[in-house]
């Protein structure tokens, strides 16, 4: 097969040729064709000056047109998969597959900037955007990014610093134009497409495929493309530069996806209920429930003012997923429980639709508190929140600065800090606010088989709290999984789930902080 097979690699933002050599050079090993490409206009290279998108488009046809194998795999990483999928768009006949690396598919009218990291560098590119719409121009380069600016556009997990200082070292300025253009689809190649695709997803960066399989589950049409016939799927244990931390993995992979290899992505169905809309792991029975804009009240037995839990789901939930995180089994179920033991159980649908989302999120969260705390079942000197899974993010404002009347911080499964590559600003890193907690309590659910990256932030909070004095409580589940409490209701799960509830009552029992 790869005798037959002629790669041709295109690199991302401010990176050139030379980044895909090393794997080039092993493709070539195995006995296919491999071109990596520099574009027009990238740090220097010869080209119209300003070149865009469609000059680059023109760089992977030409190198199409002149491969001498029978079949042409295009590979594209970062802001590469942008020319990638267009030159495939323009030639599905001579293109047998498209691989894109560690990047979402870009879809039609989308200029690359939409899918920069959500950071400051984002924000000036779609500000230029929305000036070239007008009929602003602009003109001129990106700079590239400074040596820690290169950690928000990914992970760099594998590369070491001799790996990172070459990356950072290396960089070049990327041509405006390029980022300003949208990316024009026929409709052979893309979301909705016929050339077969593969998506390599780095799990170190964030990205799996149970990721995607619960991106389908959520519902929103706008993302049932990930489940395309056209479309599958293959994992490398690396961050967002494989071509780099690991050259002779990449090509294996490359090889295994010009070959057909991959998963497809599967979707919910009647037999496979996903995971968040499976029964809570503790029975219990319905609790009286009043709703009020964004949020639920779960209500305990008796007249008189309890203290209250407000429960803060995790995400990104896009905005079209039905039923809403308050309708969720595993959601109204604590809400529930906590009733049971005497509390208000408060549910919040908060807006965290994308990763951009967590200022908006944040302010529903704020505008859920003040609600329950001036609700008249709601003692409003007693109030606990408790955040699950990338909720805990929004942790942070409440560790840093907590309120006289927080009594606790729960956390379930939590994200502690942002993976690299989404880029989340500082505000929202948990391990890094907790250490203005002081004697605010924290009870946080562990579980055993957690995915790496997401268990790294948790050590990295637990670390942060030992140094700055503050007690944290830890419910260990050794052999649960994220999103557990919706799982395999075993006795550990069922174990985990109440005591870390009742470790949560009692301080909301107790008396004020002083």
């Amino acid at each position: 097969m790869a005798g037959n097979t002629a790669f041709v690699l295109v690199p991302g933002l401010h990176t050139g040729g030379w980044i895909w050599q090393d794997v080039a050079e092993r493709l070539r090993a195995a006995g296919a064709e491999a071109v990596a490409l520099t574009l027009s206009g990238v740090g220097g290279e010869t080209g119209p000056e300003g070149a865009g998108l469609e000059a680059h488009i023109a760089d992977v046809l030409r190198a199409v047109e002149r491969a001498d194998a029978r079949r042409v795999v295009l590979v594209g990483h970062c802001y590469g998969v942008h020319p990638v999928v267009g030159a495939a768009d323009r030639r599905p006949d001579r293109v047998a597959r498209v691989v894109l690396v560690d990047t979402p598919m870009p879809r039609d009218g989308d200029p690359p900037a939409a899918l920069v990291p959500p950071h400051a560098l984002r924000t000036e590119l779609l500000r230029r955007c929305a000036d070239e719409a007008e009929g602003v121009r602009t003109h001129g380069d990106v700079a590239p990014p400074s040596r820690e600016g290169w950690r928000e556009y990914g992970s760099l997990h594998g590369l070491g610093e001799a790996g990172a200082e070459r990356l950072a070292g290396r960089a070049v300025p990327q041509p405006w134009a390029a980022l300003a253009q949208p990316l024009r689809l026929a409709g052979a190649a893309g979301a909705a497409g016929t050339v077969p695709t593969t998506g390599v997803l780095c799990t170190a960066n964030g990205a799996s495929l149970a990721m995607v399989e619960q991106a389908l589950a959520l519902g929103d049409p706008s993302l049932g493309y990930l489940g395309a016939p056209h479309l599958t799927y293959l994992e490398m244990a690396t961050g967002h530069w494989p071509m780099l931390s690991a050259p002779g993995a990449t090509a294996e992979v490359l090889l295994r996806a010009a070959a057909g290899e991959g998963t497809a992505a599967r979707g919910p169905s009647a037999e496979r209920r996903p995971g968040y809309l499976r029964p809570f792991v503790v029975d219990v029975p319905a609790r009286p429930r009043e709703r009020t804009g964004r949020v639920d009240f779960h209500l305990p037995d008796g007249d008189g003012p309890c203290p209250a839990v407000v429960f803060v789901h995790g995400g990104p939930v896009p905005a079209g997923a039905r039923p809403t995180p308050r309708d969720w089994p595993g959601l109204a179920g604590h809400a529930r429980l906590v009733a049971r033991l005497g509390a208000v159980g408060v549910v919040v649908d908060h807006r965290l639709h994308d990763l951009a989302g967590f200022r908006t999120a944040a302010q529903d969260v704020r505008d859920a508190v003040a609600r329950a705390r001036s609700h008249p079942r709601v003692d409003g000197g007693r109030v606990a929140l408790w955040f699950l899974s990338v909720g805990g993010l929004l942790a942070a404002d409440w560790l840093a600065e907590p309120a006289d009347w927080l009594r606790c911080v729960a956390l379930s499964y939590p994200v502690l800090a942002p993976l690299p590559g989404w880029g989340v600003e500082p505000r929202f890193r948990p391990a890094r606010a907790v250490r203005g907690a002081g004697g605010l309590p924290v009870v946080l659910s562990r579980v055993g088989r957690e995915r790496p990256e997401f268990a790294a932030t948790v050590e990295e909070f637990l670390l942060a709290a030992r140094e700055a004095g503050v007690g944290v409580q830890v419910v260990d589940a050794p052999s649960a999984e994220h999103g557990f409490d919706t799982g395999e209701a075993t006795d550990e799960a069922r174990h985990a789930v109440t005591t870390a509830a009742r470790a949560v009552l009692s301080h909301l029992a107790a008396p004020g902080r002083g």
